[in-house]
């Protein structure tokens, strides 16, 4: 069985295109799906697997205590999986095709506001350790709202630090066009001529943001050195890269940005995925006038 999961993730990668992230995702979507079908079923192969089985899995994730989200991306990978096994081996059924998706939840981003986004800005000292590399890419996290792994994949030949853009590949290997800030701007092109090169290596890739030892930094590097920096400047809130990307949208809406702009400037693919941010930026007038109003 697990050699189907193999074939299909080979699947994702080479004809779908899609991120080494996602295809991780899947991986263990489907070899936990795996690991509870030998173990509580008598299926043999996935031709044998029976539709209630997969809501029975489902139900057991839920009752695990994992988030209906996460429920939701775990039966989303189990309903693909199924229709390329139905569409390679010609199956007369697909056990998954009827499967009922888990409503998404609807909870708000969390997002900083203006003031918190400036203390995090300047608890990164030009004097610190690479203190010019990391104000850089806090300045270009804000000033551009990239995902964690876009930052860590952006490289110097598509960044144009004289016209203010950079080009993202990001979900999908889709490319977009996003502005770049000037305070962005100057913060990267300082860490490029004073430290940057004091980074580089034989082994240094043409990414912007190196590693002590000249390598490309990891999602994980980058988070922990915004908390270091979240807890210098004395906030006590949870920071974290993607609440940097929250915060530039609900930024730019409460400006009088329109929902089109900022959906581009994200890189979602549905207008429905950017809308979240109008009910943070509601939530946002309404604690405006609870606090302020006389008769709020």
């Amino acid at each position: 069985m697990t050699a189907e999961i193999e074939g299909f993730l080979m699947y994702l990668a080479t004809e779908r295109g899609l991120s080494a992230n996602y295809q991780l995702s899947v991986q263990r979507s489907l070899e936990g799906f795996c690991d509870w079908i030998q173990k509580n079923t008598p299926a043999k192969d996935w031709l044998s697997v029976e539709p209630q089985q997969i809501t029975d899995f489902l139900v057991f994730r839920k009752r695990s205590g994992l988030m209906a989200s996460s429920v939701r991306l775990e039966a989303v990978a189990v309903r693909i999986f199924f229709r390329f096994l139905a569409s390679r081996h010609k199956w007369p059924e697909n056990p998954a095709e009827t499967l009922t998706l888990p409503r998404p939840e609807k909870s708000l981003p969390e997002t900083m506001n203006a003031s918190d986004v400036l203390k995090l800005l300047e608890s990164v000292r030009a004097e610190d350790p690479l203190g010019l590399r990391d104000r850089a890419m806090l300045e270009l996290l804000y000033s551009s709202g990239l995902r964690v792994s876009e930052l860590c994949s952006a490289r110097l030949e598509n960044i144009e630090l004289d016209a203010g853009f950079i080009r993202i590949t990001g979900k999908g290997n889709k490319t977009r066009l996003v502005p770049v800030g000037a305070p962005a701007r100057d913060a990267i092109r300082l860490y490029l001529e004073k430290e940057r090169p004091g980074l580089v290596s034989r082994r240094s890739g043409a990414e912007i943001f190196l590693s002590v030892r000249g390598r490309k930094l990891t999602p994980e590097r980058i988070q922990q050195l915004i908390k270091k920096y979240a807890a210098r400047a004395g906030l006590e809130i949870n920071v974290y890269p993607h609440l940097m990307r929250h915060s530039f949208a609900t930024h730019l809406l409460g400006g009088g940005a329109d929902l089109r702009i900022i959906q581009e400037l994200l890189g979602h693919a549905d207008i429905s995925t950017t809308q979240v941010y109008t009910h943070v930026e509601k939530s946002g007038l309404a604690a405006v006038i609870k606090k302020f109003h006389p008769r709020a």
